[in-house]
């Protein structure tokens, strides 16, 4: 055999083999790869996407955590200034009671006062009658005396 026919029959079956596979098994493979290609380009697509929805997400999280710090802090002070409020008035009531009970005191005083001085008067009286009983050594009787014994207890 010779050489030249050989390099000439492996030439054609090496363009036969080249042939049928771009028309055979080229195409399958290609295809394969641009749909992984077109995969892989929609899951990054589909990762930046889900980054962006994250931040987003991320930022409203920030607001709504803010904003319910805000309205924790109101609530807090509300709560304080209605504390103090309830605290003054309750200082206000106990003033108003401690001024009623002192009134009522100084009233309850008066009255003791006025009866000390009624007993007092009774007893001077008393006394004033023994007194002159003994001085005139004869007894007095107080219900036939009763106006002089009212002027005398007036006059003390």
């Amino acid at each position: 055999m010779n050489i030249n026919a050989t390099l000439v029959v492996q030439a054609i079956v090496f363009a036969l083999l080249v042939l049928f596979t771009m028309k055979l098994i080229w195409p399958p493979i290609a295809a394969a790869l641009d749909e992984r290609a077109s995969k892989i380009a929609d899951g990054l697509a589909a990762a930046d996407k889900a980054k962006a929805e994250l931040s987003t997400a991320n930022k409203r999280v920030e607001a709504e955590l803010a904003k319910s710090r805000t309205e924790t802090t109101a609530r807090l002070a509300e709560a304080e200034r209605r504390g103090q409020a309830i605290v003054e008035e309750a200082k206000a009531k106990a003033v108003e009671e401690g001024n009623k009970i002192v009134a009522a005191a100084k009233v309850e005083a008066a009255q003791q006062t006025v009866r000390a001085r009624e007993a007092l008067r009774e007893q001077v009286a008393a006394l004033a009658v023994k007194g002159a009983e003994q001085i005139l050594r004869r007894e007095v009787n107080a219900g036939v005396h009763a106006e002089l014994l009212g002027r005398l207890k007036t006059e003390l």
